[in-house]
């Protein structure tokens, strides 16, 4: 069942040039030179019931304002949108019920009161059931790890218990779509990593459908198999990050811990070489030729160890970006 469908979705701001000085804040008074500014450019995409999709791009490719429209936050200049049916920019009681927004830079929970006050508002916005509210609480708060956090002000907590809490609020209600931008931001490694495991559980046990945006890439390879990837507004890839690397990519690269020192010039033959500090060399080779140039660099050089790894997925995705799409 398609859960989120996206269809030549713009997005277009308007705003005003202004020079430094009084002089010019006088002149635009009267006369102000109105510019534009594409956000998003006729995106298309579909995302099926319990799909754990990645959504990424670089600052100002368009992702938060994609999320915005698809929460009902913002109108869209021209195109479609529908979340489970409903048109998220007619905002109806029904669709409010059905989705959240988590954003890493935006905190919902009141900063100078216990968490669990403002969970506690939530259950009476999204109308849920007593024993419903008690058992989310104590079931998502034990999965978090933050049942003793949840009567400590909110300014009190660290970076990664705020972003547990703010999940906890986002989840209260169980919603049926969730979109999450950019929710590891700050976070240290293992409080990213145990907010990614739970994700995946949570994703996995309740069917959830979740739109994630993120700059860690190490949030995208585990959490989902799908990623989106974005630039300038457009969508320039659709597909399993995986495969990037195979679509891109006619390149290897090969490490080698040497015995002996070998002379830089000596290595060239084989490939370009990237790093080399006497005993330590990678090597970019081109695909089509490996099985033969690691036979020769075997034979010839015998070096102490040998690795042969593709072209890291940040370079990958940083060639989309310059390239524009593939």
């Amino acid at each position: 069942m398609t859960c989120i469908k996206v269809n030549d979705l713009n997005k277009v701001y308007e705003y005003y040039k202004k020079e430094a000085g009084l002089k010019h804040s006088f002149k635009n008074l009267f006369a102000r030179e109105t510019l534009k500014k594409e956000a998003v450019k006729g995106i298309s995409f579909e995302i099926e019931e319990g799909e754990f999709v990645g959504f990424i791009g670089p600052n100002g490719a368009g992702k938060t304002t994609t999320l915005k429209m698809l929460s009902g936050i913002l109108f869209p200049t021209s195109g479609e949108a529908s979340v489970l049916g409903y048109t998220p920019w007619e905002r109806k009681r029904e669709f409010k019920k059905i989705f959240s927004l988590v954003m890493g830079q935006k905190n919902q929970l009141w900063w100078d009161l216990p968490a669990i006050e403002s969970f506690y508002l939530n259950k009476c916005i999204y109308e849920i059931d007593d024993n419903d509210y008690k058992a989310s609480i104590e079931e998502l708060s034990e999965m978090l790890n933050v049942k003793e956090q949840l009567s400590i002000q909110v300014r009190r907590l660290s970076l990664g218990e705020r972003m547990k809490m703010e999940l906890i609020a986002a989840l209260l209600h169980k919603p049926k779509v969730v979109l999450l931008d950019e929710p590891t931001i700050g976070l240290d490694i293992v409080s990213q990593k145990n907010l990614r495991e739970f994700l995946k559980y949570y994703n996995k046990q309740f069917k959830t459908t979740i739109l994630l945006t993120s700059h860690y890439t190490n949030d995208i390879e585990d959490l989902c198999k799908r990623t989106i990837i974005v630039n300038n507004g457009n969508k320039v890839y659709d597909g399993d990050l995986t495969k990037i690397n195979d679509i891109l990519n006619s390149i290897k690269i090969i490490k080698l811990v040497l015995n002996k020192t070998i002379e830089k010039t000596d290595l060239i033959k084989y490939g370009d070489i990237k790093e080399y500090d006497g005993f330590n060399v990678t090597i970019e080779v081109d695909r089509s030729n490996i099985n033969r140039i690691c036979q020769e660099i075997l034979n010839e050089v015998q070096p102490q160890d040998f690795s042969i790894e593709n072209v890291p997925l940040e370079e990958c995705i940083s060639q989309i970006y310059k390239a524009e799409g593939i």
